[in-house]
């Protein structure tokens, strides 16, 4: 399976982190619900939430004595974990919805409590995760454990104190976003304002306020009238970092919209439309698929965007729709393997990419736990559509690596051709 990203820091640049145990041992057996499917870290970079495929949600807070260590190291400890959701049954369609936590995206921090939504496939919620330190003693009306004291023996007029308790951390769900969707949800992405946030699915997207369950806004539609004419879907949607009214998706046919909320209520007209010239000389079976882009990502100056299809990484200049100014190839050498790809279906998979928090680095996954590390620029000639050669970095994110902790990680390189001294990355 294609291995999801991990281990982002949200200021300055990336930074490998050492995760404590969530269950076990490296040699307990893991379960498939055990299994992580989606990872994000909050804007400081200070808690690290996780969830999988049992529906559970588990946050890291990074180590306070690892910040202060010399170099710095990025190793989180467990903060606080919570069931999110739970697997339903939809008897109007006879559909199972299964608990596995597609998404998860932190809200800015307004005060003492951390906001964040997670997602499955229908179900959007609000989780509030909240300390609590001290407990208050010294009531009226009832004792110190809670029960109600008898009327009779409240003789004088006491004034309860504050005092210091062992920390507890508290998540509850202050919002449920439901029944809105008809397929699967793929996206969510807050909006700049952090008042208003956008749920994407295979045909629609919505828009919903974060203090109103029960209405959401359909700003985009592709579903044709008859299903036969479908010709594409929507794979990834992001607001835009600063500007509230942008917001861009991306579709299986390779082709990435940018609409303005702006211009009407229903942006099914784009205002820029992305897309990369194709080949015909390199035109094949499989061209339509391998262009499909399974991820977009906004740089956080908001002047770039990052697309990851099949086979790499485009990096494309909001200014400019004709062609990526920037390409970084990923699996370039499975070219050649397209045909045994697809007849085991790893054609499909899908891979995430993100940005370091300086914009000059890029990352996505590859197979058999391996990601890539790409330093823009290096190697990238000044025209449009160069290829990285220099600044790549390949690295493993194995059970081995996890046995020994503080270590950093080995740079890998990979295997091109049947030579067995690199490793593979190839699914084959």
């Amino acid at each position: 399976m294609a291995s999801l990203l991990a281990y982002m820091l949200a200021r300055s640049t990336f930074a490998l982190c050492d995760v404590h145990q969530v269950k076990g041992t490296l040699d307990d057996n893991v379960t498939e619900a055990d299994l992580i499917s989606c990872v994000e870290f909050n804007h400081d970079g200070e808690l690290l939430a996780t969830g999988d495929k049992g529906g559970r949600v588990v946050i890291f807070q990074r180590d306070a004595a690892s910040k202060q260590s010399n170099p710095k190291r990025g190793e989180y400890n467990v903060y606080s974990t919570f069931q999110s959701h739970e697997p339903e049954f939809d008897y109007l369609k006879s559909l199972e919805i299964e608990e596995k936590i597609n998404k998860i995206r932190w809200l800015r921090r307004k005060n003492q409590a951390h906001f964040l939504l997670s997602t499955n496939d229908k179900t959007i919620k609000l989780w509030k995760v909240s300390e609590r330190d001290k407990r208050v003693t010294g009531y009226n009306t009832r004792e110190d454990g809670g029960r109600p004291r008898d009327p009779a023996r409240v003789t004088e007029l006491r004034v309860p104190t504050v005092r210091a308790a062992e920390l507890m951390v508290e998540a509850s769900p202050r919002r449920i976003f439901a029944n809105a969707h008809t397929y699967h949800i793929n996206s969510i992405s807050l909006n700049s304002d952090q008042e208003t946030y956008l749920s994407a699915d295979d045909l629609r997207i919505n828009l919903w306020h974060l203090e109103i369950t029960d209405q959401s806004f359909n700003i985009v539609d592709i579903k044709p009238a008859n299903m036969e004419e479908l010709t594409e879907v929507i794979t990834a949607a992001e607001f835009h970092p600063t500007e509230c009214n942008l917001f861009v998706y991306s579709s299986s046919k390779g082709t990435i919209r940018l609409c303005d909320m702006r211009a009407a209520a229903l942006c099914d007209r784009h205002s820029k439309l992305f897309e990369e010239p194709e080949d015909p000389h390199a035109r094949s079976f499989f061209s339509e698929i391998i262009s499909s882009i399974s991820d977009v990502k906004l740089s956080n100056s908001g002047r770039y965007m990052m697309s990851r299809d099949y086979l790499g990484l485009k990096v494309w200049d909001l200014r400019m729709e004709t062609k990526p100014v920037e390409t970084y190839p990923v699996h370039e050498y499975l070219r050649s393997k397209l045909c045994s790809l697809y007849e085991n279906d790893c054609i499909f998979d899908k891979f995430e990419c993100c940005w370091s928090g300086d914009d000059q680095r890029l990352m996505t996954g590859s197979y058999n736990g391996f990601f890539r590390i790409f330093e823009r620029g290096a190697g990238v000639g000044g025209g449009g559509g160069g290829s990285a050669r220099r600044g790549e970095l390949t690295l493993e994110a194995s059970r081995d690596a996890a046995a020994r902790p503080r270590q950093p990680l080995r740079a890998r390189r990979v295997a091109t051709t049947g030579k067995r001294k690199k490793v593979n990355t190839s699914p084959l």
